[in-house]
């Protein structure tokens, strides 16, 4: 206590509200999401948050910056070590096996929509608990379901109108070839010391790749020099890549090979993509994902291969339009007057079971008043109901849009309302 007052308790740092009519547009791209993916035969899967911290020490790897850096962990009052998931990929992998879900078809395509928590420095479209879509396909190791989840992505983003996004591919090759390359990358590194952040330094033993992720201008200056795995694919990769290449053109999809990007998870294989887009600054991937081939069975699991992909929700709301989501009612309805206040509630109600959205007023004020309200909600029409309108049997609809206006008979007035407002909405 203050001065007698209690002082008031705010967000924790990094965690945000989202407020109509925010949450609209939300809604506008999760249900787009869905429609794209269960269009293309993947089922919903709703994952907890919290899980054992051993799923994604293994899962993702003790040498990726999420595990060392970035997690919510702590023990719980059993005494468990538990986090709050970081990525959805690990906890999908592990239901999949939990459930056996391998047992009836191994192959399955699941999606989930929900908030990830990092303990990073907020920055512009990634805060501590941010969200995601992700979607995961198990069972296929054939390159051809690379290109159509990526094909996915790209669908998906362009039905919400997001701006200027670009497909980066690159392969990270196989256990065959991963080794040998990281060793030949390690004297590359060892002979560049002195120009590596202390972060590359330290990595460079245990995960040398992550080196071209690195941030630090002086070390992406050296990184431009280093020898690229794209380079040194064994036979099986390189052909690989090249099929999945072929597919993309086959779908007519534009794409940019980029040999130096890598991700920042240590269980991709093979395919890695990510999607770039203009205005986002330096960090500016609004989807990404890649083949995870050894995920199943490093968590305990048979031999199964996967692939999948996330779309960052905070990114993705910065670079895609606001026009048509707006969350105001389709209509406001203005009543003078007891009795016409009484048949505006009623007709209100009706017209909100309709899937009509619908406001009115409950205080009685004046028009002026009303209007102004009508106004500031967004509402495309304002009926008008007075008791000479009530009266006469009528009230007047009125477009906010240009201001033209039309009398619609009482008797019939919420079908009427209806066929015309849904009409136009559809």
């Amino acid at each position: 206590m203050q001065g007698g007052n209690t002082v008031q308790i705010k967000a924790i740092r990094g965690f945000s509200d989202i407020l109509s009519p925010e949450t609209t547009r939300w809604k506008s791209l999760e249900d787009r999401a869905r429609e794209v993916l269960e269009g293309f035969g993947f089922s919903e899967i709703r994952i907890p948050i919290l899980e054992q911290s051993e799923l994604f020490s293994r899962g993702i790897g003790e040498g990726t910056d999420i595990v060392e850096k970035e997690m919510y962990t702590f023990t719980d009052r059993g005494g468990d070590l538990i986090t709050m998931r970081p990525e959805a990929t690990a906890s999908v992998v592990r239901a999949y096996l939990e459930h056996k879900m391998y047992a009836t078809d191994p192959v399955a395509k699941l999606y989930s929509i929900g908030p990830m928590f990092r303990h990073e420095r907020p920055q512009k479209g990634r805060l501590r608990q941010f969200h995601q879509i992700n979607a995961e396909v198990f069972g296929i190791s054939q390159p051809a379901i690379d290109a159509e989840v990526m094909a996915i992505v790209m669908h998906y983003l362009a039905g919400v109108d997001a701006a200027r996004c670009v497909l980066q591919i690159n392969s990270l090759g196989c256990s065959r070839c991963r080794l040998p390359f990281k060793e030949k990358l390690r004297v590359f590194l060892k002979d560049h010391l002195p120009q590596l952040c202390e972060d590359c330094r330290r990595r460079m033993d245990q995960n040398p790749l992550r080196s071209f992720d690195c941030k630090v201008q002086g070390c992406r200056e050296v990184m431009t020099k280093a020898p690229l795995i794209s380079d040194d694919l064994c036979a099986e990769c390189a052909e690989h890549f090249s099929a999945v290449r072929d597919y993309l053109e086959l779908l007519e999809m534009s794409y940019e090979v980029n040999p130096m990007m890598v991700r920042g998870l240590d269980y991709y294989t093979k395919t890695t993509f990510e999607v770039i887009a203009d205005g986002l600054g330096a960090q500016n991937t609004v989807a990404a994902g890649g083949r995870y081939d050894g995920l199943v069975t490093a968590l305990g699991g048979p031999d199964i291969p996967g692939i999948g992909f996330a779309v960052g929700m905070e990114r993705l709301l910065l670079i895609v339009p606001d026009e048509g989501l707006s969350s105001g009612p389709s209509l406001f309805i203005a009543a003078l007057g007891k009795e016409p206040q009484r048949e505006a509630f009623r007709i209100s109600y009706t017209l909100n079971r309709a899937a009509v959205r619908t406001m009115t007023d409950y205080e009685g004020r004046g028009l002026k008043a009303q209007m102004r309200r009508a106004d500031k909600s967004g509402a495309r029409y304002v009926l008008i109901l007075g008791e000479d309108e009530q009266r006469a049997g009528k009230a007047i609809l009125r477009d906010m849009a240009d201001g033209r206006q039309e009398e619609i008979p009482l008797p019939s007035i919420c079908e009427r309302l209806v066929g015309k407002i849904r009409g136009e909405i559809l």
